[in-house]
């Protein structure tokens, strides 16, 4: 009992160095962030003094605010249903065998390789007003060009479909991962009584399927949610605040308003949104998947 309980001791020192890089760049901070938010400190000056409710209270009536909210929701649900469309349309055709599976399987995966900032800045040169590559193309069939990032509400919707392209491959994986553990044996009994293609998909691939698709909507929608490089790069959150996130919003009430109290009530209801809806949809898929 003393040299396993001795064994015990060593193995739980390793876990020391991870707890404090935990404590220090997590928990540190979010305790920093939940004192900063009832201040009006302006991210600079070593003066500043308790405002109370006030930055939470202004949050829940800051239109700016409710612009953002509104175009998180479109950024989280809205990609996050093409990736699971797109990734599990992908996942079923690469699952058979033909020639060349592998070549579109890296294809589709590709982007995800790329940093989300580097991807906005690459998708810039295409969506841009001036010498953009869907304006060259248009122009070759004598079209006009058009400034695609001037209006707010398109702006948003191409930033999700930017999004939902580069990330969809992350869905593939996740999903032939999951066909791929399905045994044969259910296909082959429902061949023989007689069940067509659709039929199996519905009663035996999608859910065998629940496990991966739950994994794979709480990656894609925890990521749609706190979207902030894509957006950076292609709009910086406008014109004027008409792109914005939850999560560039935070950035800019805190470098261009200079209001580090406000950004940081920001930034822990939208950490306490995005966990809600988190556990939400995870107890969710929790009963799917108990049911099946």
């Amino acid at each position: 009992m003393r040299k396993k309980f001795h064994s015990q001791a060593i193995i739980n020192l390793f876990y020391i160095p991870a707890i404090l890089l935990f404590l220090i760049f997590v928990v540190f901070p979010l305790i920093k962030g939940v004192f900063l938010s009832f201040t009006n400190w302006n991210g600079y000056s070593q003066k500043y003094s308790m405002v109370g409710l006030a930055n939470y209270i202004r949050f829940f009536t800051d239109n700016n605010v409710g612009t953002a909210f509104i175009n998180t929701i479109i950024y989280g649900f809205g990609s996050t249903f093409l990736q699971t469309v797109l990734g599990l349309s992908f996942a079923l055709l690469l699952n058979h065998k033909f020639r060349g599976r592998s070549v579109c399987r890296a294809i589709i995966y590709m982007p995800v390789m790329i940093a989300p900032l580097i991807m906005g800045y690459i998708m810039y040169f295409f969506v841009t007003y001036d010498r953009g590559a869907i304006n060259d193309i248009l122009a070759l069939f004598g079209k006009e060009a058009v400034d695609w990032m001037s209006d707010g509400t398109r702006a948003v919707f191409i930033i999700m479909l930017i999004n939902a392209f580069q990330f969809v491959g992350v869905s593939m994986v996740i999903y032939l991962a999951g066909l791929q553990s399905i045994p044969t044996m259910y296909y082959e009994a429902a061949s023989i009584d007689g069940v067509g293609p659709w039929q199996g998909l519905r009663y035996i691939t999608l859910p065998m399927l629940m496990p991966a698709i739950s994994s794979a909507v709480m990656i894609n929608l925890i990521g749609g949610l706190k979207l902030f490089d894509v957006i950076m790069a292609l709009t910086g959150g406008g014109p004027g605040y008409a792109s914005n996130s939850l999560s560039t919003l935070v950035q800019r009430t805190y470098f261009g308003s200079e209001n580090a109290g406000y950004a940081s009530a920001i930034g822990l209801l939208t950490f306490l949104f995005i966990m809600l809806i988190s556990n939400f949809f995870i107890k969710r898929f929790d009963k799917r998947e108990v049911t099946m």
